[in-house]
């Protein structure tokens, strides 16, 4: 993607520019800043560049590198939308090659499926058989 890059090295992701952002999404808000590092730490970073190397672009996949992973806290920034960077980013995702041969791969989104489903993802089948300890407000609390 012309002037733009990719980056999977955790130290070269801009924890100011995902905090910012993340904090105040419908999925995370309110998140402390120390529980996203410790999340970040303990996954699988992705960060998109522009050509300044500023931080427009993130996604972290949480994975035992081996049958399974959750996609989570995929965003880029609103300056830099419309440009594909989104479709980008998930072809790197899903072709790193810690991601390969797992059995399954989930993510939950209110308004992207669209998206994701240009990169397999599809509803659940049966949905009965997930289970959840679900706390929506634990960082508003």
């Amino acid at each position: 993607m012309k002037g733009y890059t990719i980056s999977s090295n955790l130290e070269d992701m801009d924890m100011a520019v995902i905090h910012t952002f993340i904090s105040h999404t419908y999925w995370a808000k309110g998140i402390p800043k120390v529980t996203l590092q410790k999340a970040m730490v303990n996954s699988i970073c992705f960060g998109v560049f522009d050509a300044c190397q500023r931080q427009v672009g993130f996604a972290r996949v949480v994975s035992d590198k081996a049958t399974f992973a959750y996609l989570a806290d995929v965003f880029i920034l609103p300056l830099h939308r419309g440009n594909g960077l989104s479709k980008w980013l998930m072809q790197s995702i899903v072709h790193h090659s810690d991601l390969q041969g797992l059995r399954r791969t989930m993510l939950v989104t209110k308004d992207a499926h669209s998206l994701y489903a240009q990169f397999g993802f599809t509803q659940v089948e049966n949905p009965q058989g997930l289970m959840q300890i679900w706390q929506p407000d634990v960082y508003q609390s």
